[in-house]
């Protein structure tokens, strides 16, 4: 089987080794003559970007370069992005890298001229309206790991520098126009972000699946994220060079991403306050959250993981899937505790009221309040 395609769902994804060369061509579709290249203080001088830059401007389109983006980026990377693009006189964005690069690339593309401030685009109901959407400059995503899945998202996570709380910016528009999917990017990547990331996408798939909500198309492309990761991780974290495992684990990120529009959870919903107020990595926080939050719900999701576990070929249906996952953690060197990731006790308190708050929790098949979200906090930490 050739593990190249062009697909357009959910938007069009050009997919395959060596395909960052058609960078300027995407370009040309989107209408973009004067990119920005958004991404990461950690990528800023790597080969990859570099390569990524030299092909811009080859093709005529200069080196419009933003790499003041933090691990968890906030409101004053984003400001900083936005001069940038204006001062520039740019006309859309490269969002490169990882879930940080991708998710600010997308909002200074979004915000570059809007007139109101961000946090009026929470995704709260009907809040993404606000915008204008014809001011939304055109966006292509390069991901340059495997995990995240923002690549194909609607929406970025921005952190509030001054409450340390994770938001959600959502708009229709958010969604980049064409996304390059090039395995080879990803073949540098250390083993623990290898990991991190992997597990990231782990657990879109495995809070998608878990969701209440009626999606069946979302049901279905979980499923088979799950066994991507399952089968392609720890080939990807064993020989990084290994370019079949990371073109499907590359899949698998964007299939979590797309799955989710059923809904995260409980997961999701403590990692993001742990993220916001500790620094930790997003993808390794859920991984240390997940077995905790598998138990919790485990009245409710124990029958559809009964068929999950038979797919993925893992005996002793719901209890057997919940060893493995604790077993697939341990072999990637993921931390057991939440403390081990620098998370105090006394923190909780406010750690299970911001959860409480995220948007994630409406996707939990269990309830959530500040009460079970404090002891789920107990329990992993």
């Amino acid at each position: 089987m050739s593990l190249t395609g062009n697909w357009t769902y959910p938007t069009n994804i050009k997919f395959g080794a060596g395909r960052i060369a058609e960078l300027p061509g995407a370009c040309a579709e989107a209408g973009i003559t004067r990119p920005l290249l958004v991404t990461d203080k950690g990528l800023a001088d790597l080969p990859i970007t570099r390569q990524a830059m030299d092909i811009l401007e080859e093709a005529g389109l200069g080196r419009g370069f933003f790499a003041e983006v933090d691990p968890n980026p906030n409101e004053k990377n984003l400001a900083a992005g936005v001069k940038a693009y204006l001062d520039g006189g740019h006309d859309g964005v490269i969002a490169f890298g990882g879930g940080s690069g991708l998710d600010l690339g997308k909002m200074v593309a979004f915000m570059a001229h809007q007139t109101r401030p961000i946090w009026d685009f929470e995704d709260i109901g009907d809040w993404w309206t606000r915008a204008d959407a014809d001011a939304i400059a055109p966006i292509i995503a390069v991901p340059t790991t495997a995990g995240t899945g923002s690549e194909v998202g609607r929406a970025s996570v921005i952190t509030n520098s001054e409450t340390h709380v994770k938001k959600i910016i959502f708009h229709p528009k958010v969604l980049p126009q064409i996304v390059i999917c090039d395995p080879e990017l990803t073949t540098g990547m250390p083993r623990f972000i290898t990991a991190g990331t992997g597990l990231d996408a782990f657990a879109h798939c495995v809070e998608a699946y878990s969701s209440p909500h009626y999606h069946p198309m979302s049901q279905g492309i979980a499923l088979e994220g799950m066994r991507l990761v399952k089968d392609n991780l720890p080939r990807a974290y064993a020989d990084g060079s290994d370019l079949e495992a990371r073109a499907n684990m590359m899949s698998a990120a964007a299939m979590g991403a797309t799955a989710f529009q059923k809904g995260l959870g409980a997961i999701h919903a403590m990692s993001h306050p742990v993220g916001a107020v500790f620094n930790t990595h997003h993808g390794t926080t859920n991984a240390v959250c997940m077995p905790a939050v598998l138990d919790f719900n485990a009245d409710k999701i124990a029958d559809r993981f009964d068929t999950a576990a038979a797919y993925l070929g893992i005996e002793g249906g719901f209890d057997g899937f919940r060893r493995f996952v604790q077993e697939f953690n341990d072999s990637l060197g993921i931390p057991r505790r939440l403390s081990d990731l620098g998370v105090t006790e006394d923190r909780i308190p406010d750690l299970a009221a911001m959860a409480v708050e995220d948007p994630s929790c409406g996707g939990n098949p269990v309830k959530l309040t500040v009460e079970n979200l404090t002891t789920l906090f107990r329990t992993a930490i």
